[in-house]
């Protein structure tokens, strides 16, 4: 049963509703900054957003893994942001398998293979469950701008100017792969609970990538933006990646934060 109408809890979603788009997103943002300024003072290694980043979204897989296996049904889900998802993580496993080799290089090695089961129990095992009509978003209208952007801008690499573009292609791949995601579920309206936990696992582990920037950028004074030794821009433009994808996503957390605290299973998006 869902929570009394006359909770704080509706009466305070109640009172953001009724305010104006310049309202709601005044007070995103200051909820945003005030979550900033508390990561900044209670994390000490603020490098640590990005194994945490890593782990969360390997964490939302193995949801989907659970879903897959329990309930047999990957209605809901999106094939191509799944592919969109594979695609990314392989072509940034192989950068980090050269640069790094390290956590980093685990966690996406463990995710990509997560994500193509996903991408197999869909085609295959569960297709008579996969909502094909609803998931008709083109990945081509991701792939290409964000290949043809990264051959623009893009970091210095030790395997040359090939392999910062390759690096680069990842970083804004990733930042658009939710889309074919949240497309389906604006159409769909209803999201069930696990593709539900899937999506605001995403949105909390952009918002901890995101943050690393901003509060990388804010300690040193924005010395990040003149480190031009690492290409041109490449710095202002990973940063606005990242917040693309958390800007692309703060507005399903938002819903799905709504309807946990309203004690409802099912996420409901407005048409």
């Amino acid at each position: 049963m869902g929570r009394k109408r006359t909770s704080p809890v509706n009466v305070l979603f109640g009172w953001i509703r009724r305010q104006s788009m310049k309202v709601k997103i005044f007070l995103g943002t200051l909820a945003a900054l005030g979550s900033l300024v508390a990561l900044k003072y209670l994390v000490r290694d603020h490098g640590s957003f990005f194994v945490a980043s890593e782990a969360i979204h390997a964490l939302g897989i193995l949801v989907l893994i659970y879903k897959l296996s329990t309930k047999r049904t990957c209605s809901g889900l999106s094939l191509r942001s799944q592919e969109v998802t594979a695609i990314f993580l392989a072509v940034r496993l192989f950068c980090s398998v050269i640069h790094e080799a390290d956590i980093h290089t685990v966690l996406d090695l463990l995710t990509l293979l997560a994500t193509a089961w996903v991408i197999y129990m869909i085609r295959f095992k569960l297709k008579s469950t996969y909502i094909k009509q609803l998931d008709n978003f083109q990945i081509l209208y991701l792939v290409v701008p964000s290949a043809l952007l990264a051959i623009l801008i893009h970091p210095h690499s030790r395997l040359g100017s090939l392999g910062g573009m390759v690096w680069a292609f990842a970083v804004y791949l990733e930042s658009v792969s939710v889309w074919p995601q949240l497309n389906m579920m604006q159409k769909a309206q209803m999201i069930e609970p696990f593709t539900a936990h899937y999506v605001f696992a995403l949105g909390v582990a952009r918002f901890l990538a995101c943050a690393h920037w901003i509060i990388q950028v804010y300690e040193t004074n924005g010395a990040h933006f003149k480190l031009i030794g690492y290409g041109l821009f490449w710095f202002p433009m990973a940063i606005v990646a990242e917040a693309v994808q958390t800007f692309i996503l703060a507005d399903f957390c938002y819903y799905y934060i709504k309807s946990f605290m309203e004690g409802h299973l099912i996420t409901k998006l407005p048409v």
